[in-house]
């Protein structure tokens, strides 16, 4: 009995830190009108670093030549890629005269390090503005670029927008793919929106070279392989430096991962990167988390018990409410509608696989950039 009490108040605790995070943080996206920004129109450079991309290249580049916007230019770096990347890159420059090719090549400092790579290619970039996408993305409008350059301005130096993943019918690794994307998004448009941003996503994010300079680009944590896109978003952005692009037209949409290890993998990277974070960012993360964890793990006991039955069953579903309302209107805001019937199953699935992953950290480093 004393054990079941401990756990049931737990589950009081844990239901109303859930209940919190969903009424007062992430209904601050959930319940966002979207609001139309004033064209912008200032010359854009948007960054591709690519390794080892060639059919890539050849799929989606021409998506972003094809941006309707009056001037911008297309730096294309070639990090050392052993395949015919390179050759890709300047069979398009041949075409178009905004291509700006960076060549890398291995230095012995910083072998395999994007964040040098990257560095180069934002040293070679001819406009302030700075718009960062992947080899792998394609823009799902031709007013991809116009959308996020509309959201800079005097205060507004970073733009944080979504990068979605594309559909693949009948298959539950794609879901439960785009819904962790769902999920990460939520959580950084809603913590911007409240004043703390904390990360973005180099499949589409943009900010100011004034931004990446002042702030002596990646030196900070060049030691770290990883997040070139997150943890330099941690380092510089604040509440007022700070925007979000979250129209359709917005979006970019890139090829997900076809097979459990290779996700897992590429989770185990971000995840590695995410204990970098301030200590105020990892903090929030990790309460949503445990809670998150707690929630179901101390829910199998109470009803398996039946301890105090009434009470469980409306704090459950008084959480799986907020759940679904929250989670129903980022869906729909981000274009994952057809996520939301399988939200509570797919919400268990990612719980334990990143248990796993977080496990599987603590006994090896995973792998870095390719």
């Amino acid at each position: 009995m004393i054990v079941l009490n401990i756990i049931f108040y737990s589950f009081i605790i844990v239901v109303s830190i859930q209940i919190a995070y969903y009424l007062f943080i992430f209904s601050k996206f959930a319940f966002l009108k979207p609001t139309k920004e004033t064209a912008n129109n200032k010359p854009v450079s948007v960054i591709v670093c690519a390794k080892n991309e060639a059919e890539n290249l050849r799929t989606f580049l021409p998506f972003i030549l094809s941006q309707e916007y009056p001037g911008f230019q297309v730096v294309l770096i070639n990090d050392n890629s052993h395949d015919e990347t390179l050759d890709v890159m300047e069979e398009f420059a041949e075409k178009h005269n905004c291509i700006k090719i960076v060549n890398v090549r291995p230095t012995e400092a910083f072998y395999g390090n994007k964040k040098y790579a990257l560095t180069l290619g934002i040293k070679a970039s001819k406009h302030e503005l700075l718009l960062f996408t992947d080899a792998d993305c394609k823009p799902s409008s031709k007013y991809w670029l116009a959308d996020m350059s509309s959201h800079f301005n005097d205060k507004k130096s970073v733009v944080l927008g979504y990068g979605a993943y594309a559909k693949v019918k009948n298959s539950f690794l794609n879901k439960l793919i785009r819904f962790e994307t769902l999920l990460t998004a939520l959580q950084y448009f809603s913590f911007a929106k409240a004043g703390i941003p904390y990360m973005g996503v180099g499949r589409n994010l943009a900010y100011t070279k004034e931004e990446f300079f002042n702030a002596n680009g990646f030196i900070g944590h060049i030691q770290i392989r990883s997040g070139d896109d997150d943890l330099f978003i941690n380092q510089v952005a604040t509440e007022e430096n700070t925007a979000i692009a979250f129209s359709k037209k917005s979006f970019t949409i890139s090829s997900p991962k076809t097979t459990f290890s290779d996700w897992i993998l590429q989770k185990r990277r971000h995840i590695s990167t995410a204990k970098h974070y301030k200590p105020a960012h990892r903090a929030m993360l990790v309460a949503f988390y445990i809670s998150q964890f707690l929630f179901w793990f101390l829910l199998i006991p109470l009803l398996i018990s039946t301890f105090n039955w009434e009470i469980v069953v409306v704090l459950t579903a008084l959480r799986l409410i907020f759940f679904y309302i929250i989670f129903g209107k980022t869906s729909k805001k981000l274009n994952e509608k057809d996520l939301i019937f399988f939200l509570p199953f797919l919400e268990i699935f990612l719980i334990g696989m990143q248990l796993t992953i977080f496990i599987k950290n603590l006994i090896a480093k995973p792998k870095t950039w390719k």
